[in-house]
């Protein structure tokens, strides 16, 4: 997730998708990962506080794409928009 709130923050729109898949893959591998071993305190407190960092970075990254997710939208419908224009009325002279 840093490495995507980086991305987001340089609006390397582009690159997100694979990190997103990658990061997906992980969380999916340590769903079925068993632990050898229980945690002591200490290494729950950093589990905890990684997983806060993750859930922040997360919520940094949604904010900054959700801006481009909505020009991208209004984008799409003005498209769309000119497109049944164009098959009504015929293509602009």
């Amino acid at each position: 997730m840093a490495s995507m709130l980086v991305l987001a923050h340089a609006k390397e729109w582009g690159q997100l998708p694979a990190l997103e898949e990658r990061c997906s893959a992980m969380v999916d591998r340590l769903r079925v990962i068993e632990p050898h071993e229980s945690l002591d305190a200490e290494q729950v407190e950093h589990v905890l506080f990684l997983l806060e960092r993750i859930r922040s970075d997360q919520a940094e990254v949604s904010g900054l794409i959700k801006p481009q997710l909505e020009d991208l939208i209004g984008r799409m419908g003005y498209l769309t928009q000119q497109k049944n224009l164009g098959r009504a009325y015929g293509p602009p002279h």
